[in-house]
C-alpha cells in the first residue's frame, strides 16, 4: 500500500519544521542540549504539535527513539484505567540504550476525563525525574491547571498562506505532480492554515490524475470555489428566493456538501464579496450562525437551507 504523504514527507528533527518559528527555535535548544521538561503543546490540528513532539525525540534519543517513547492518542485512551495501568507501567520501567528519561507522548489529551488527568498530575509527579511528557491538544482551556503549570506550554497557530505553499509546492515536485499554480493556490484556499488537510488534498487528487487542476481540488476536498458562492449570493440580491434556491442546490449537488460545510463556507467567502456593504455582511453573519447553530441541533437540512436563502434574500433587497 502506498504509503500516506502527510507520513514520507513528515520533518525528521526539529530544524526542518515549516512555520512555526518561535516554537523551533526554542524547541532547537532543547533538542541540542538533550534534555526538556514536560511540554503542552496546544493549537489547531495540521499545525505540526504531533510532528514537533516526535522530532524533538528523535533529535535527544536518535534513530532509536522509539525505544523510549510511549506515544498513545489519548482520544481513545482516555479513562483513568488507561492512566493507570499503561502510562505508569511504561514510565516505571528503566530507560534503554543509556538515556537519561523516558517520554510518554499523549496526542489529544484535551480528551481526557478531569479522573484521568488528576492521575496523570499525579504520576508526573512521581515520576518527573525519569519521565518527560509531552500532551498536544486544541484546546488547552480543556487541561486542567495542575497539568498546565508543570508544563511549558507552546501555542501553535495555523499555518501561513506562503508556508503552505511552499510545502506543497515541494511534495508535488518530489512526487512528481504537475501542479497548476490556480491549484495550489486552491489547497491554500481549503487548507485553512492546515498542512495536514493542505498534502492530503494534493495526493488524493493527485491519486486521479497526476495533473492536477483547480477544478480537481475543489471537487475532492467538497469544497465550492468562491465565485459559485458570490454568485448564490448575487442570486439572492438580484433575482429573488426560488433562482437562488434553485442556485443553492446545484453548489449542493455538484460539490457534495453537508448543509453546516455550505454555511461554513458561505461565512468564509462572505468577506471577500466586494458587492456587499459593511451592514449587509454583519446581517448576514448572524443569519449563517443562527442556521449552523440550527443544524448542529439537528434541524431538517433542506428547511433549514431554505430558510437560510430567504433570510439572505430578504436582507439584501430591504437593503
Amino acid at each position: 500500500m502506498a504509503m500516506m504523504w502527510v507520513e514520507k514527507h513528515r520533518p525528521r528533527t526539529v530544524g526542518d519544521i515549516r512555520g512555526q518559528a518561535a516554537t523551533v527555535e526554542r524547541l532547537a535548544v532543547y533538542g541540542k542540549n538533550g534534555i526538556f521538561p514536560h511540554l503542552l503543546f496546544a493549537g489547531p490540528p495540521g499545525t505540526g504539535k504531533t510532528t514537533a513532539a516526535l522530532a524533538l525525540c528523535r533529535d535527544v534519543f536518535g534513530d532509536n527513539y522509539s525505544d523510549n517513547i510511549l506515544e498513545m492518542n489519548a482520544s481513545d485512551e482516555r479513562k483513568l484505567e488507561s492512566i493507570r495501568t499503561k502510562v505508569k507501567q511504561f514510565a516505571r520501567t528503566r530507560t534503554l540504550g543509556g538515556a537519561d528519561f523516558k517520554v510518554i507522548f499523549l496526542d489529544e489529551a484535551d480528551a481526557l476525563t478531569s479522573d484521568a488527568q488528576g492521575a496523570l498530575r499525579r504520576i508526573m509527579e512521581q515520576y518527573a525525574e525519569t519521565c518527560r511528557f509531552i500532551l498536544s491538544c486544541n484546546y488547552s482551556s480543556k487541561i486542567i491547571e495542575p497539568i498546565q503549570s508543570r508544563c511549558a506550554v507552546f501555542r501553535f497557530r495555523p499555518l501561513a498562506d506562503d508556508q503552505v505553499r511552499r510545502q506543497i509546492t515541494t511534495v508535488a515536485a518530489a512526487e512528481n505532480v504537475d501542479l497548476d499554480e490556480d491549484a495550489c493556490e486552491a489547497i491554500v484556499h481549503v487548507s485553512l492554515g492546515d498542512l495536514r488537510r493542505a498534502i492530503t488534498a494534493l495526493q488524493v487528487s493527485a491519486s486521479l490524475n497526476s495533473h492536477v487542476t483547480r477544478a480537481l481540488i475543489y471537487e475532492t476536498t467538497a469544497t465550492a470555489p468562491p465565485e459559485e458562492l458570490h454568485g448564490y449570493l448575487l442570486a439572492c440580491r438580484e433575482d429573488g428566493f426560488h433562482p437562488a434556491r434553485r442556485r443553492l442546490r446545484t453548489i449542493l449537488d455538484s460539490f457534495g456538501l453537508a448543509g453546516t460545510d455550505l454555511v461554513n463556507q458561505l461565512h468564509r467567502t462572505l468577506y471577500d464579496a466586494d458587492f456587499l456593504t459593511e451592514a449587509q455582511k454583519l446581517d448576514l453573519t448572524e443569519t449563517m450562525a443562527e442556521i449552523d447553530f440550527r443544524l448542529v441541533e439537528g434541524g431538517g437540512e433542506a428547511l433549514q437551507l431554505d430558510s437560510l436563502t430567504a433570510s439572505i434574500c430578504s436582507s439584501l433587497s430591504s437593503n
